[in-house]
């Protein structure tokens, strides 16, 4: 088996630019598909530049898809 030498690209969601032109449902939705249950109703006002650093992490590397959120 050969090992490579790169690692594979982690893909990554544009979160900041959903976040944007999301609704508060959709807002909630994805954060329920990352994972983050706690504090939806309060996350969900915020802009994305005022979430916790690892709540953006957790949603930019979670696999997710626009086409899951629609």
């Amino acid at each position: 088996m050969k090992s490579s030498k790169y690692l594979p690209k982690i893909e990554t969601f544009d979160g900041a630019n959903f976040w944007k032109n999301a609704y508060g449902h959709q807002r909630a939705k994805l954060l329920r598909l990352a994972g983050i249950s706690d504090q939806i109703e309060q996350l969900i006002n915020k802009k994305y530049q005022e979430l916790p650093a690892s709540i953006k992490y957790t949603i930019e590397t979670s696999g997710i898809k626009k086409q899951d959120l629609q």
